[in-house]
């Protein structure tokens, strides 16, 4: 791309318009954080107007520059950006923000607000989704740029303060991203030294640059606050392709107020009538509230004009590659829109028919035949991959250099995982995956949860799914965790009884549009044996009766995973001693609750007593067994022993099920 550097003077006022833009809606809504879009005006302002390449007609072009405000609590910078550079956010969005209905929300949420790239505000989050963006690209770019034309040729930039610097993920993915030598990522500290309780040297004197050499990053020092230093350091990052880029900016927070400029009583309090009029006359403002002077709104206009061309010149190179390259256009079409073949179900199912084993082992297997079937399907393990059955097979891993492969290597870092697989969920093209043992799903749970809010299309493969792990004991031993992870809305998590099951798991996985968590079991697994007449699309219904007797049943049990064949003996040793059975396996609680109430009151008959069986804690299971139901679980930590042990110990024999059962149904 090719731009008009801005004139300093404009520079600097469109700056100034920012930062009195950003502390007026804050003031108005009196809550909110005016500091950091005063102090990192100038930087972003740069960055966008010389730089950044959009169109704010097609937010959601492939080739954009990508923009992240990883430092959310600065929600204000980016809406005030985005509506000076014509994006769909009229000013009386940013005269409410922070209001119910608005959609300028106190942090950035994306799908809420046009532009806004990805939600952010839990730190360091973004800046380990910029990662996954980069990664993304660079895997992209290696399908589809050909030496004729480059349909992927952008860079990931991302703003982040110094919270996202100390919190830990921030550190996991900078040095993934220094492996990597992702060098389409440009990221600018805005180091203003202060946080909520103070000055950072409370709590904090580390060597930033030093940490960013040692893993691998080009690092520049500059004054935030000099245009030709801030201007000169982005061309500098942009150029540097070979290592990811980070751009140290020394700013002073809330800059321009006279009595809160480099005070934390700026981060994140208005600034109040008086000390905004004290600002306007510091920084020689002389326009009112939400007042935006004509030469601002004409400087902008001028760059967005120039992107477009550039925009309308890569869609003609565009269409031009598309009549070259067929066989590349028929793949972005299926990548980018994240197509499914029509059999999907059927192709899955195929795969494990008649197979028995460990859910771990029966997913690998559905995961060839997935991968085969829908090519934008990536993903890997944090450095578990043999454990969690996660490779595709006969594909190269991602390495520097070498990004045509599908299978990644997150090395030992659950918590950038989750974020960067979201950072590639957010990307498109692709659709990401993640693996760790379950009990280590508290590791990138923050990032699980953003999946959920965000609605991406991400996948979690949580193996060693129960205390049934055996000998590695109760450090290894999930106990709470699917309880856990059901708690959070929009998260689809299923837990599968055998191959069918995990089958139609990754089917429901791909067809949803929001993230799934699939939990597996280390330990075998029998066949569940069905009804000849068996549906197999009643599995994504998200329970279904796996048995039921001739007649009225004298009891209903509920189970998921490993506790449904275990349940089945148990009714088989029930209906020996005359109580009638009905065997219910429910893989997604929310799938099930989800369904109409027709179709649950068939699987669950009314006045039938309900227990529910599953290697966990009681969790959400309340809703569907009621008030005077059982629930046969484990509310305590596991121990060290083979899980056959642990079995009989904690009660989870079908003998000793079918007892609790007897003994439930005699009050």
């Amino acid at each position: 791309m090719q731009l008009t550097t801005i004139p300093a003077d404009q520079a600097r006022q469109c700056a100034d318009a920012i930062r009195l833009l950003s502390a007026d809606a804050v003031d108005r809504a009196n809550s909110g954080h005016p500091g950091l879009p005063m102090g990192a005006a100038d930087c972003a302002f740069s960055l966008w107007g010389n730089f950044l390449s959009f169109n704010p007609e097609d937010p959601t072009w492939a080739n954009r520059d990508r923009f992240i405000l990883s430092a959310g609590h600065g929600s204000m910078l980016l809406y005030s950006l985005l509506h000076l550079f014509g994006y769909d956010l009229h000013m009386d969005e940013l005269k409410n923000f922070r209001q119910w209905g608005s959609k300028t929300p106190g942090h950035p949420e994306f799908g809420h607000t046009v532009g806004v790239e990805v939600t952010s505000g839990p730190l360091g989050q973004g800046f380990a989704n910029g990662v996954g963006m980069g990664l993304a690209a660079k895997m992209a770019a290696e399908r589809f740029n050909t030496a004729e034309f480059k349909p992927i040729d952008h860079t990931v930039y991302a703003l982040m303060g110094d919270g996202c610097l100390q919190e830990g993920i921030s550190y996991e993915a900078a040095a993934l991203a220094g492996h990597l030598k992702l060098g389409n990522l440009v990221y600018i500290y805005d180091s203003n030294s202060i946080t909520i309780e103070g000055t950072t040297d409370l709590a904090w004197s580390e060597d930033v640059s030093a940490r960013f050499n040692a893993c691998g990053w080009h690092v520049q020092s500059i004054d935030g606050h000099d245009y030709a230093q801030v201007t000169a350091a982005i061309a500098a990052g942009k150029a540097e392709t070979g290592r990811p880029s980070l751009i140290i900016a020394t700013t002073h927070i809330a800059y321009g107020s006279p009595a809160k400029q480099g005070s934390s009583g700026a981060h994140g309090s208005p600034l109040g009538v008086e000390e905004l009029a004290a600002t306007r006359k510091n920084l020689g403002w002389q326009h009112g509230p939400f007042e935006i002077p004509e030469e601002v709104r004409a400087t902008c206009r001028a760059q967005v004009q120039a992107k477009k061309l550039d925009y309308t010149a890569w869609q003609q190179g565009f269409a031009a590659w598309q009549t070259a390259n067929p066989e590349k256009a028929q793949l972005w079409d299926e990548m980018w829109h994240k197509k499914l073949p029509a059999n999907l179900t059927e192709e899955l199912i195929a795969v494990v028919a008649g197979k028995d084993g460990a859910t771990r082992s029966l997913s690998g297997a559905v995961l060839q035949k997935a991968a085969a079937l829908v090519p934008g399907l990536v993903g890997g393990s944090a450095d578990l991959a043999p454990s969690n059955n996660s490779d595709i097979k006969g594909s190269p891993s991602i390495k520097s250099g070498a990004f045509a492969g599908r299978n990644l290597h997150f090395g030992v870092r659950e918590h950038a995982m989750g974020a960067v697989v979201n950072g590639m969920a957010l990307y498109g093209c692709f659709i990401p995956y993640g693996a760790t043992f379950l009990v280590f799903s508290d590791y990138c749970r923050p990032s699980v949860r953003l999946s959920a809010l965000m609605g991406l299309k991400a996948i979690y493969i949580f193996t060693h799914d129960s205390f049934f792990v055996g000998e590695d004991g109760p450090t290894h031993q999930p106990i709470e965790h699917v309880a856990s992870l059901r708690l959070i809305p929009g998260l689809q998590v299923i837990r599968p009884a055998d191959g069918l099951e995990t089958a139609q798991a990754w089917t429901s996985a791909l067809q949803y549009n929001g993230p799934t968590a699939l939990i597996l079991t280390r330990q075998k697994l029998p066949i569940i044996a069905r009804p000849a007449d068996f549906n197999a699309s009643d599995v994504l219904k998200g329970g279904y009766v796996v048995s039921t007797p001739e007649g009225a049943a004298d009891v209903v049990i509920m189970a998921s995973g490993s506790e449904v064949h275990v349940a089945v003996e148990a009714a088989a040793t029930l209906a020996s001693g005359g109580i009638k059975v009905r065997i219910v396996s429910i893989p997604c609680l929310g799938q099930f609750k989800s369904q109409p109430k027709s179709y649950r009151d068939a699987v669950l008959p009314a006045g039938v007593p309900r227990v529910a069986f599953e290697a966990g804690r009681s969790g959400s299971w309340g809703r569907l067994i009621g008030c005077d139901g059982l629930f046969i679980g484990i509310e305590h930590f596991g121990a060290s022993a083979p899980d056959k042990v642990l079995a009989e110990q904690f009660g989870f024999t079908a003998p000793q099920v079918a007892e609790k059962i007897k003994a439930f149904l005699k009050k």
